[in-house]
């Protein structure tokens, strides 16, 4: 009884009109087990996909109060790029069970757009809206200059290694450059997983000080610590169930529908899988909240981009799957100019709601490039 009022406590109106959508979780089981319509699977688990990490984003962000905002945005964003983690990897997994090249890149294709699409999802889109959402609550709202000056580094340093083997392969070209440019994506995703350790050590362990918040805006947990991680763990593995749905239909989808592997992966799939990092992100920055909002949206980039992205370059490079860090000219362009804009936009540590709209614009004008794209 006490656990069933504490989730009930931790549930307000907006919990409870987006809980609503959980009903695509039995209209996608039946749309997949019983109707075999695999196109309508794809867009029902996409769907059932967003409440569910919602509830992951809001069992850590009950966690998280118990920590420091550091520390609480470093929780919510690892769980919150969850959706994305489980999705690339079994993408993985799908694309080394084909013996079919043309299928096997269809999901190479759509793990790097995916990917991309997170990157950009999260520094344009949940940004964007966290500081227009919090600009018209709040005239300016300031937050740390060492996360922006760290997480940006870090940021461009991924830039790096997705031009580098991009150029490489455009220079060397042919059978020989397919090769080259795996091994070389192999030693820096290695480096890349090395540096954010090393990241993680300077943010909690050596350089505490400088994250430090004043601690002004403390709030009260509303579930237990017991009742937030069985939240937790029952709404990941929810999300594992619809992401392998969603990964088996996602190839009837994009034939029946007549969608490019660029379009579902970088805005379809990033765009419903970020649904916690939507909803925390902006629901704390109308709260003032900045330093847990800022280390949400950008610190979701930064450990997608350099964490996730060479994590599944290592499972691909285990498993067999030729999945590298050439993703393309416009995903990588895209992705150089979003973490550009966004340091440029954040370097002085405050923000207002003019910047999110720009952030939103560039997020637009890009979406429209890759729904365009053949």
């Amino acid at each position: 009884m006490t656990e069933s009022v504490s989730w009930l406590r931790a549930m307000n109106p907006r919990d409870t009109k987006l809980n609503i959508l959980l009903i695509a979780v039995p209209a996608t089981v039946y749309f997949n087990y019983v109707d075999h319509n695999y196109s309508m699977a794809f867009f029902s688990s996409l769907v059932a996909i967003m409440p569910l990490a919602f509830l992951m984003g809001r069992a850590t962000e009950e966690i998280a109060l118990r920590t420091s905002e550091s520390l609480g945005g470093l929780l919510n964003a690892t769980f919150g790029n969850a959706a994305e983690l489980i999705i690339a990897m079994l993408l993985i997994l799908q694309a080394s069970n084909v013996a079919d090249l043309e299928t096997q890149s269809f999901y190479i294709h759509l793990v790097q757009a995916s990917l991309i699409g997170s990157i950009l999802g999260n520094l344009l889109l949940v940004m964007g809206l966290a500081f227009v959402w919090g600009g018209i609550h709040h005239s300016e709202q300031r937050y740390s200059e060492t996360q922006v000056s760290s997480n940006g580094s870090l940021l461009l340093l991924s830039m790096i290694v997705l031009v580098i083997p991009t150029v490489f392969h455009s220079i060397v070209g042919g059978d020989v450059g397919d090769l080259r440019v795996q091994d070389l994506s192999h030693i820096a995703a290695i480096i890349l997983l090395m540096m954010y350790g090393l990241f993680l050590l300077f943010q909690f362990r050596t350089h505490v000080h400088l994250f430090a918040t004043d601690g002004t805006h403390h709030e009260d947990p509303e579930m237990t610590q017991r009742d937030s991680v069985i939240l937790l763990v029952v709404a990941t593995i929810m999300v594992s169930w619809m992401a392998e749905i969603l990964v088996h239909s996602v190839d009837s989808a994009a034939a029946d529908m007549g969608l490019s592997h660029l379009f579902i992966g970088v805005i379809l799939l990033p765009l419903f899988g970020n649904a916690a990092e939507h909803f925390t992100a902006v629901s704390v920055a109308a709260k003032d909240k900045m330093d847990l909002s800022f280390a949400i949206s950008m610190g979701s980039s930064t450990q997608i981009a350099v964490f996730v992205a060479p994590l599944m370059v290592v499972f691909a490079w285990v498993v067999g799957v030729p999945l590298t860090f050439e993703f393309g000219m416009l995903e990588t362009v895209s992705a150089f100019l979003a973490v550009m804009i966004v340091n440029s936009t954040a370097a002085d540590g405050k923000s207002n709601w003019l910047e999110g709209a720009m952030l939103l614009s560039a997020y637009a004008v890009l979406g429209a490039a890759f729904l365009f794209h053949p």
